[in-house]
């Protein structure tokens, strides 16, 4: 059966809704969460982005059954390496072994607000990989002195480990990303239905792990309301990863998509509340491989309507459907 996940989106909620989403999530019987880890919302008329690590201690105290994951952190550039481990294991900690940390190499809105610039996507390729095995190196226990070509680590330890480390998982969206995930990590993680990006997984020693994938809806009983909430809040996600991970700002964003019509979102995002629109949504994911995908109702305030229509109609007609 394909696992579906439930996402807090934290572009788009406040940090203690976002908590009380997740539990309601779990409530309704969904099989994971994730979470975003943004410095700034993609499009204004989203208007938020608390610190997803802390959001994520919350739900792990509320929550009981759920797992949850990052989805993704960048390790890199507002993140030293050896402080994500230390923020990993306390949080596989803190959720009683329910965390995989979940890895890319990150977008110009996000890290640029460290000012160490945006480089190449083969040197942030290079980072990732390096962090990768300083965060591995880490979990394993122990003093960590690293002299790379990136990063320094200077005597490390993590204190507080849990007995499983937290699974590691690389988003990928090219083939030097998925060869450095078949290699690196224990699960890969895509936005995109895209079978060969699996392929080249399993071709780099991804075979048997799982694959996480990402799809938005935008569920209301008034399709045409889904409509405008998709497209004044989401319509920048047919971009492309090469352009949304270059973009430096939300108003990059907004000139990026001002030619994006609600009819070009709503040909790819599911919307309104037949459930056989979103059945068909997810099954290109099922048939790419994709074992786990997570879905990403856009609108914060839609969140609680969302969760209760998700129990009683969308989880029964996804079950049924890819059982």
């Amino acid at each position: 059966m394909v696992r579906i996940g439930y996402t807090m989106m934290t572009e788009q909620a406040g940090p203690r809704e976002l908590v009380d989403h997740v539990v309601r999530a779990e409530e309704a019987g969904f099989d994971f969460s994730v979470t975003s880890d943004h410095y700034f919302p993609w499009l204004g008329t989203q208007g938020h982005a608390p610190y997803a690590w802390s959001v994520l201690g919350a739900a792990a105290q509320a929550t009981s059954r759920i797992p949850l994951m990052t989805y993704v952190t960048c390790p890199t550039f507002r993140y030293h390496p050896a402080v994500v481990a230390q923020k990993a294991a306390t949080l596989q900690l803190l959720s009683e072994g329910r965390f995989r940390l979940g890895l890319g190499s990150g977008e110009n809105l996000n890290e640029h607000v460290v000012g160490g610039g945006w480089p190449a996507v083969d040197v942030r390729h290079e980072m990732l990989e390096e962090a990768v095995g300083i965060i591995r190196a880490l979990f394993e226990g122990g003093h960590v002195n690293h002299r790379g070509t990136h990063f320094d680590v200077e005597s490390a330890r993590l204190w507080d480990l849990p007995d499983q480390p937290p699974p590691i998982g690389i988003a990928v969206s090219g083939k030097r990303s998925c060869a450095l995930a078949g290699r690196l990590a224990d699960l890969v993680i895509a936005t995109e239905p895209e079978a060969e990006l699996l392929d080249a997984f399993d071709r780099h020693g991804g075979e048997g792990k799982p694959r996480v994938g990402q799809l938005p809806v935008c569920y209301d009983p008034d399709r045409d309301a889904a409509v405008e909430r998709a497209h004044s809040q989401f319509r920048w996600f047919g971009n492309g990863w090469k352009v949304n991970s270059e973009l430096p700002h939300p108003d990059s964003f907004e000139s990026a998509t001002r030619f994006v019509r609600p009819d070009d979102v709503a040909g790819s995002i599911p919307c309104g509340s037949d459930p056989a629109d979103f059945v068909e949504a997810v099954r290109p994911y099922a048939e790419a491989g994709f074992t786990e995908i997570a879905l990403v109702q856009i609108g914060g305030d839609s969140q609680p309507r969302y969760l209760d229509w998700s129990e009683k109609t969308l989880l029964p007609a996804l079950r049924e459907a890819f059982a």
